[in-house]
Protein backbone atom coordinates (compact mmCIF):
# COMPACT_ATOMS: atom_id res chain seq x y z
CA UNK A 1 0.00 0.00 0.00
CA UNK A 2 1.15 3.30 -1.22
CA UNK A 3 1.77 6.10 1.73
CA UNK A 4 -0.54 8.71 1.44
CA UNK A 5 0.44 12.18 1.63
CA UNK A 6 -1.79 13.95 4.36
CA UNK A 7 -2.73 18.06 3.68
CA UNK A 8 -2.43 19.82 6.84
CA UNK A 9 -5.35 21.97 6.92
CA UNK A 10 -3.11 24.97 8.17
CA UNK A 11 -2.97 27.91 5.62
CA UNK A 12 0.58 28.72 3.81
CA UNK A 13 2.85 30.74 6.02
CA UNK A 14 2.56 34.28 5.10
CA UNK A 15 5.47 36.78 4.06
CA UNK A 16 6.04 40.26 4.65
CA UNK A 17 6.49 41.91 1.52
CA UNK A 18 8.24 45.35 1.57
CA UNK A 19 7.34 47.31 -1.29
CA UNK A 20 10.34 48.69 -3.77
CA UNK A 21 11.44 52.54 -1.88
CA UNK A 22 11.18 53.69 -4.97
CA UNK A 23 7.64 52.67 -5.52
CA UNK A 24 6.78 54.10 -2.65
CA UNK A 25 8.22 57.12 -3.08
CA UNK A 26 6.16 57.86 -6.15
CA UNK A 27 3.45 56.62 -4.39
CA UNK A 28 3.59 59.02 -1.14
CA UNK A 29 4.27 61.88 -3.50
CA UNK A 30 1.78 61.49 -5.99
CA UNK A 31 -0.96 61.45 -2.46
CA UNK A 32 0.72 64.60 -1.00
CA UNK A 33 0.05 66.63 -4.56
CA UNK A 34 -3.51 65.47 -4.45
CA UNK A 35 -3.69 67.59 -0.62
CA UNK A 36 -1.72 70.37 -2.78
CA UNK A 37 -4.76 73.61 -3.24
CA UNK A 38 -3.32 74.91 -6.33
CA UNK A 39 -3.49 78.61 -7.21
CA UNK A 40 -6.66 79.76 -9.81
CA UNK A 41 -5.19 80.93 -13.13
CA UNK A 42 -5.99 84.68 -12.11
CA UNK A 43 -3.88 84.14 -8.77
CA UNK A 44 -1.04 82.97 -10.64
CA UNK A 45 -1.19 85.03 -13.35
CA UNK A 46 -0.94 88.01 -10.28
CA UNK A 47 1.70 86.30 -8.38
CA UNK A 48 3.84 86.10 -11.73
CA UNK A 49 3.27 90.16 -12.22
CA UNK A 50 4.47 90.70 -8.79
CA UNK A 51 7.67 88.82 -9.11
CA UNK A 52 8.60 90.41 -12.75
CA UNK A 53 8.09 93.24 -10.93
CA UNK A 54 9.94 93.37 -8.11
CA UNK A 55 12.96 91.94 -10.08
CA UNK A 56 13.06 94.69 -12.39
CA UNK A 57 12.83 96.40 -9.78
CA UNK A 58 15.73 95.36 -7.58
CA UNK A 59 17.82 95.37 -11.29
CA UNK A 60 17.76 98.98 -11.66
CA UNK A 61 18.23 100.03 -7.59
CA UNK A 62 21.44 97.53 -7.79
CA UNK A 63 21.96 98.72 -11.63
CA UNK A 64 22.18 102.58 -10.36
CA UNK A 65 24.12 101.55 -7.38
CA UNK A 66 26.60 99.81 -9.52
CA UNK A 67 26.82 102.92 -11.32
CA UNK A 68 27.15 105.35 -8.69
CA UNK A 69 29.90 103.33 -7.24
CA UNK A 70 31.87 102.92 -10.52
CA UNK A 71 31.67 106.72 -10.92
CA UNK A 72 33.10 107.28 -7.38
CA UNK A 73 35.66 104.72 -7.53
CA UNK A 74 36.77 105.84 -10.59
CA UNK A 75 36.97 109.45 -9.27
CA UNK A 76 38.54 108.82 -6.48
CA UNK A 77 41.41 106.85 -8.71
CA UNK A 78 41.71 109.88 -11.04
CA UNK A 79 42.37 111.98 -8.40
CA UNK A 80 39.11 114.27 -8.53
CA UNK A 81 38.16 116.24 -5.62
CA UNK A 82 34.68 116.32 -6.31
CA UNK A 83 34.69 112.70 -6.61
CA UNK A 84 36.74 112.00 -3.58
CA UNK A 85 34.47 114.61 -1.60
CA UNK A 86 31.28 112.26 -2.39
CA UNK A 87 32.70 109.12 -1.78
CA UNK A 88 33.75 110.78 1.81
CA UNK A 89 30.19 111.64 1.71
CA UNK A 90 28.73 108.04 0.74
CA UNK A 91 31.00 106.28 3.10
CA UNK A 92 30.16 108.48 6.28
CA UNK A 93 26.34 107.86 5.60
CA UNK A 94 26.90 104.13 5.42
CA UNK A 95 28.96 103.82 8.29
CA UNK A 96 26.19 105.91 10.01
CA UNK A 97 23.40 103.74 8.73
CA UNK A 98 25.56 101.01 9.63
CA UNK A 99 25.77 101.69 13.64
CA UNK A 100 22.07 102.98 13.90
CA UNK A 101 21.04 99.85 12.45
CA UNK A 102 22.88 97.68 14.91
CA UNK A 103 21.73 99.70 17.97
CA UNK A 104 19.64 97.84 20.55
CA UNK A 105 16.27 99.44 21.28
Amino acid sequence: MAKSKSRSSSPPPTTTRETNPVVKYFNETRAELRKVTWPTRDETKNLTIIIVAVTVAMALFLGTLDYLFQVVAAGVISGDPIRIGVAIVLFAIAAAAFYFNNQEL
